[in-house]
């Protein structure tokens, strides 16, 4: 049975999030605004005075008003533009909607949103002023379902999956496997392109060389890429540009206006591997 409790207006301290037994992040509470446990993890929505609003999921942050803009623009925009024609956008995971606005941004025909947690979405709907928006175009779909289990039953074939999934602990866990991989090669057409974050190149570094050795086997190209994400793990995040037949700095196209970080210069920029990680990956 879910457990629930609403608190808007209370005052606590601090919350923190412990990336190693010895560091972590602090966050001060001014507000908290919105505690639950729904049937598949704890949702938790404060305030805070730097970042604004703060998305938790079982501890972990998720995206703040100040920061999203980083995570989201370098999770969508390298496939994006990448891609030569994109039409069928599918999103795994996401369901704050940051993901969601900015494939949103261009000329797509249409966007599967699969989300796990229905009330992932009706938070976010009320905290996140920009998901009810997105969620209103005629082009988006909204699914709540496994990510993997998705993949099995469909037959659709999307030009661009972005897997927007949180770290693999609770209902995500399912979204970081081998098996999920190849169940994303299955549903992209031939030049079809899928864009995933991976974790942190500092504290998650076993991890995303062991993707790196996996994905090689599955993926024809297999390209790691960073940004700066201020309230994740270390303050970089890095994500894995995957396709068959696209590469991923021959891009097609200029990005739409208004963005906040990326750029083609970013782009090029962001796939630049320091020696430490082409070291880990076998290069020279």
């Amino acid at each position: 049975m879910n457990t629930s409790e609403k608190v808007p207006g209370r005052k606590e301290a601090e919350f923190k999030e412990y990336h190693s037994l010895s560091s972590g992040i602090f966050l001060k509470k001014s507000k908290v605004l919105y505690r639950k446990k729904s049937d598949f993890q704890k949702i938790e929505v404060f305030e805070n005075e730097l970042f604004g609003k703060i998305l938790i999921l079982d501890g972990l942050v998720q995206t703040s008003e100040k920061d999203e803009f980083f995570y989201h623009e370098m999770l969508v925009h390298p496939a994006l533009i990448s891609h030569p024609s994109p039409e069928h956008v599918l999103i795994i995971g996401g369901g704050d909607g940051g993901s969601l606005k900015e494939v949103l941004r261009y000329p797509v025909k249409e966007v599967f949103l699969v989300e796990i947690d229905p009330l992932v979405v009706e938070v976010s709907k009320t905290f996140f002023p920009w998901l009810s928006p997105s969620l209103e175009d005629k082009r988006v779909k909204l699914f709540f379902a496994d990510g993997r289990e998705f993949l099995k039953k469909t037959d659709r074939l999307f030009d661009v999956v972005l897997v927007d999934s949180s770290d693999p602990v609770g209902p995500s866990l399912s979204l970081h496997g081998d098996d999920f991989f190849r169940g994303l090669k299955s549903c992209i057409i031939p030049d079809g392109i899928v864009a995933a974050q991976v974790g942190s190149p500092f504290y998650h570094l076993d991890s995303i060389a062991a993707k790196n050795s996996s994905l090689k086997k599955l993926f024809k190209f297999v390209r790691f890429y960073f940004a700066p994400v201020p309230t994740y793990p270390g303050g970089c995040w890095c994500f894995v540009f995957l396709s068959q037949q696209v590469e991923p700095l021959s891009a097609k196209r200029e990005p739409p206006l208004g963005l906040k970080y990326y750029s083609p210069d970013v782009h090029n920029a962001a796939f630049a591997l320091p020696p430490y990680l082409g070291r880990v990956f076998g290069k020279k």
